[in-house]
């Protein structure tokens, strides 16, 4: 078990500081206390809706050595995934310490010169979750996994399909059926403690390694496998990862996952699709490979107050037919129990038959 001092200075109440949030609210390791000048003085659940966790928010990292920490877990993701250099000290600091550092940055802890010697004489280790394993082909070996696939497809990036995909998992877990949830992202790698950050992974073998984690996941004979999604299909900048999983992940059923409000995507202009053609999109993408059909749709209303939420809900159902529901808000119960029949193992697209 960890024990986390999750840094995240001035924007720990921020978006992105989801890799923060995912963690102090799916994580079974303990958060001890969060570095962040901004909001010091205050606890996880004055900041955020999580009534749970009671940590306190403290304004350096001397003051979280305090909590006595096993591990400084790196709880933002800036753009494009690069160090800040007013990070350094602290970083060189908490290795000093004797703190594992666990980071989800795409610029990888252990290729830097300073933080390698400094880890290799005070023997602490490095965790860079975004480091992937060998490159691997697809191969079909998936359409052979016994379990149902559901795999979380969304409108934009950072709208909730890890938050789903756990939360179902949990309303799966109490019906007594086991339910496996397959991390793709490094905030999921940090919950799960295992996974493949697939954004790091080369573009031909993205399918591959999509693959080998629902492989994996099927060998602890589950129920159910819940697939978390990334991106949107027509995200400009990663759409191709959210096919790579569409097609690696060989789902037999899709759950679409949108902020309502939301009408172009985060940094760009590019309109997010509708509910209706994002379910066509994504469905006829699949039926080229392995038919699989969007059974239900949750929604993120966070920020909304309840009658505006019920609205948004509704709305949602109207439009497309399907099961609409906000887990967070909620709970996941009422949308899984909706779309549990749906879950079914089905059959990939078959050969055409040809005559002698």
């Amino acid at each position: 078990m960890r024990r986390y001092l999750i840094y995240a200075p001035d924007r720990f109440a921020r978006r992105d500081a989801k890799t923060a949030h995912g963690v102090i609210a799916y994580s079974s390791d303990q958060v001890v206390a969060i570095v962040d000048p901004a909001c010091a003085g205050k606890r996880v659940c004055d900041v955020l809706p999580l009534p749970a966790c009671r940590a306190p928010i403290v304004g350096s990292l001397r003051e979280g050595l305090a909590y006595k920490p096993t591990t400084l877990l790196l709880g933002t993701a800036p753009v494009g995934g690069a160090l800040p250099d007013a990070w350094r000290g602290d970083i060189c600091a908490a290795i000093e310490a004797g703190l594992e550092i666990a980071s989800g940055l795409h610029q990888f802890l252990a290729d830097d010169p300073q933080f390698a010697k400094l880890a290799r004489e005070y023997g602490v280790r490095l965790w860079d979750v975004r480091a992937t394993p060998p490159p691997r082909i697809f191969d079909g070996s998936v359409y052979a996994v016994p379990a149902p696939t559901l795999l979380c497809i969304g409108n934009d990036c950072a709208v909730g399909k890890m938050t789903v995909a756990l939360e179902l998992c949990r309303a799966a877990a109490r019906r007594s059926v086991y339910a496996a949830f397959v991390p793709t992202g490094q905030t999921g790698i940090l919950i799960a403690g295992w996974g493949t950050a697939i954004d790091r992974v080369i573009a031909d073998f993205v399918p591959g390694a999509v693959e080998a984690l629902v492989l994996e996941a099927a060998k602890t004979q589950p129920a159910l496998i819940v697939v978390e999604g990334q991106g949107a299909i027509n995200h400009p900048a990663y759409a191709p990862v959210s096919l790579a999983l569409l097609y690696g992940s060989a789902p037999d059923a899709l759950l679409l996952v949108c902020d309502p409000l939301r009408t172009a995507m985060h940094s760009f202009d590019t309109p997010t699709l509708t509910y209706r053609e994002s379910i066509r999109l994504n469905e006829a993408l699949c039926a080229a490979v392995k038919p699989a059909c969007v059974v239900g749709v949750a929604l993120n209303t966070r920020g909304l107050c309840d009658a505006d939420a019920q609205a948004q809900i509704a709305e949602a159902h109207r439009q497309t037919g399907l099961p609409a529901d906000d887990v967070v808000r909620y709970g996941p119960d009422a949308l899984y129990e909706a779309i549990a029949s749906s879950l079914q193992r089905l059959p990939r697209l078959a050969p055409p038959v040809t005559s002698a």
